[in-house]
């Protein structure tokens, strides 16, 4: 980075007056401060970024004039651990230092790689300073909670809570008539499964309906089971419409439509797709003498995302207390389950059509399971349903899905139809202000389900536009937006 670059770059957050989610300036005239160790943890735990030292954010991001380069840069590599002695973090990320000269001033940019998945989570053990692990929300470092911990911690493991015995249950727990129905299948599907099982309890037990001692299998009660929801009461899928294109628009009434979906897997899949495509618009097309109805979103696409969700959502017990939600926006549905990325699945190789089991004993019989709706199987995309998801929608001439990893939940978005692929944010922006008047940076993250970053960025390309004016000046703390009188 030159001096120009960064020049350009401390110009940037003095505009929005403040660090932002990729770059954290810290002044460390003389000492490195201790909460550097916390956004060196962030920053490795989330996507990487950029700590600027020697530069002061509370003057106007200008460099600080005793600031003491090598003195501070020596303290920073023998933090990370890099000239001997213990270093001030547990999994300390990669990282690059350069010496950049600023208004006469060298003050030191440094370059934080996200640790790889296996590598999760980057600990912060500085005696003196408050320990744990970081993840990087907006301008802050805020520390994990102990799920998303033990999410990351676990990113590698298979988790063989699918396969443990739920206690309690018997084979009457189990639907009859749908096991027998996924017997039959097996024997089509995979036939060397049923080799040599003369009777119906080893055929249950190769199939990992049931274990070994005959008692009913987490994955067989999700799968086939009568009732799951009696065993696990929050395991089941929250479906709810909201008004215009954020949640609590609709007032006191909460929601537009609200549907619980309970039953196995299976049915929790098909009945969220009925849920949802009664609250959407449908299209028709005529091919040849007929006349053909679809949905506004492609029927495919909707199930994908809700069997996705079912089937690789974090079945564990510290996740079971929590629900597989669907909400439904005038703009857009987004689904979200419990559990991030697994199994070397990363933002970076999301789309290159392999497959990663954190369920596998789960998805295995998912593939073989019927739907109730007679639509196939839960689970038989086999990697591909990621590639179909984005060229089905862009087929329908929709904006492309959105996937957004977290560390303990994952979520897509589906755009509906009619919505501008291009900047979905600057049109939430528009019309919260167009509802309230005037909203300062955090409120139209809370009205529009933004985040703060993603709303500074919209709010100054919407400046520049001549769509959006300030009421205050950058540096005051009252800045608020209101919509110019030609948008008005």
């Amino acid at each position: 980075m030159n001096e120009n670059e960064l020049a350009g770059l401390l110009e940037s957050l003095r505009r929005m007056g403040s660090d932002d989610l990729n770059v954290e300036v810290k002044e460390s005239a003389t000492t490195l401060s201790r909460d550097v160790w916390e956004t060196v943890s962030a920053f490795a735990n989330t996507a990487g970024g950029i700590i600027v030292l020697g530069v002061s954010e509370h003057v106007g991001f200008v460099p600080v004039t005793n600031f003491e380069t090598e003195k501070v840069l020596n303290q920073f590599v023998a933090g990370m651990g890099d000239a001997g002695g213990r270093g001030k973090l547990a999994n300390p990320p990669k990282y690059t230092i350069e010496r950049v000269e600023l208004q006469g001033t060298v003050v030191l940019v440094i370059t934080i790689e996200e640790l790889d998945p296996s590598s999760k989570p980057c600990y912060v053990i500085e005696r003196g300073a408050q320990g744990g692990s970081y993840k990087r929300v907006d301008d802050k470092d805020v520390p994990l909670s102990s799920t998303e911990v033990l999410a990351l911690s676990s990113y590698e493991r298979t988790s063989p809570s699918d396969r443990d015995a739920v206690p309690g249950t018997s084979v009457g727990d189990l639907d009859e008539s749908l096991v027998d129905r996924t017997i039959e299948r097996a024997y089509s599907l995979t036939p060397r499964a049923m080799r040599g099982a003369t009777d119906k309890k080893t055929k249950m037990e190769r199939l990992n309906l049931l274990d070994f001692q005959g008692n009913v299998t987490k994955a067989g009660l999700l799968a086939a089971g009568v009732y799951p929801q009696q065993f696990y009461p929050k395991l089941f899928i929250d479906v709810a419409v909201h008004a215009g294109t954020q949640k609590g628009a609709a007032g006191p009434l909460r929601f537009m439509d609200r549907t619980v979906c309970e039953g196995t897997l299976g049915e929790m899949i098909s009945d969220t797709v009925a849920a949802v495509a009664k609250n959407l618009r449908r299209t028709s097309t005529v091919q040849g003498i007929s006349r053909i109805d679809s949905l506004e979103i492609p029927e495919e696409v909707l199930r994908e995302a809700v069997a996705n969700a079912v089937i690789h959502r974090e079945y564990g017990d510290r996740f079971c207390g929590q629900s597989i939600t669907v909400d439904v926006f005038d703009d857009r549905i987004e689904v979200t389950n419990p559990g991030g990325l697994y199994g070397g699945k990363t933002r970076e190789n999301l789309f290159d059509g392999s497959s990663r089991c954190r369920n596998a004993t789960l998805v295995k019989l998912m593939s073989i399971v019927p739907l109730p709706d007679g639509a196939g199987s839960p689970a038989e995309g086999n990697g591909s349903g990621i590639p179909m998801m984005i060229d089905a929608m862009r087929a329908h001439g929709l904006a492309e899905p959105l996937f957004c990893p977290g560390f303990d939940r994952f979520k897509v978005v589906l755009y509906r139809s009619k919505i501008e692929p291009v900047d979905h944010g600057g049109g939430l922006i528009v019309t919260a202000l167009k509802h309230y008047g005037e909203l300062g940076t955090r409120e139209l993250a809370k009205r529009t389900g933004l985040t703060i970053s993603q709303v500074r960025s919209r709010v100054n390309a919407l400046i520049a536009q001549g769509e959006l004016e300030p009421t205050a000046p950058s540096t005051s703390r009252n800045r608020k937006y209101r919509l110019s009188e030609r948008v008005e």
